[in-house]
């Protein structure tokens, strides 16, 4: 057999295998509910035998960029918008543009985000110098008092 034929033949393999709802679900660690929703959602389309459903090598690449997708913090929208432009065009150059436009925004929207945990992390700072600086004069300010009362007592004595 050719070095082709056996490249062929294991495409055929690969593009033809089967797995189960709770196959994938263990292999991406989700749950078989968790694939049911995104079937609801347009994103995955297994085949059906009566109530099974059979989920093809495509299907196992969809799961897997779903969860990427959702990982990232992509909306189900987003991911389901990315895999039809692969559908309408195999040659992926107009899923990669809408792509590379969708990470650019998730980029900025995350580093407007890293800039306000940032500030608030200052502001969480300030406030727990300024309580524990409270905090010691207070302390200070009781052990003063006591020791001035325990002087006192021992006066009247």
């Amino acid at each position: 057999m050719s070095l082709a034929a056996s490249v062929d033949t294991l495409e055929q393999q690969m593009t033809s295998r089967r797995f189960s709802i709770s196959e994938l679900a263990k292999e991406y660690g989700v749950t078989p509910r968790a694939i049911r929703h995104y079937e609801d959602e347009g994103l995955l389309s297994p085949e059906r035998k009566g109530q099974a459903r059979i989920y093809y090598t495509r299907d196992r690449t969809r799961l897997r960029l779903i969860l990427r997708g959702r990982r990232l913090g992509f909306s189900l929208q987003e991911i389901k918008e990315l895999l039809d432009l692969y559908d309408a065009d195999p040659s992926e150059v107009t899923q990669l543009k809408y792509f590379l436009v969708k990470v650019g925004e998730r980029r900025h929207m995350l580093l407007r985000q890293r800039d306000d945990i940032d500030a608030t992390l200052e502001e969480l700072d300030q406030i727990e110098n300024n309580c524990s600086e409270v905090l010691q004069q207070k302390e200070h300010e009781i052990t003063n008092t006591l020791y001035h009362k325990e002087q006192d007592e021992s006066k009247a004595r």
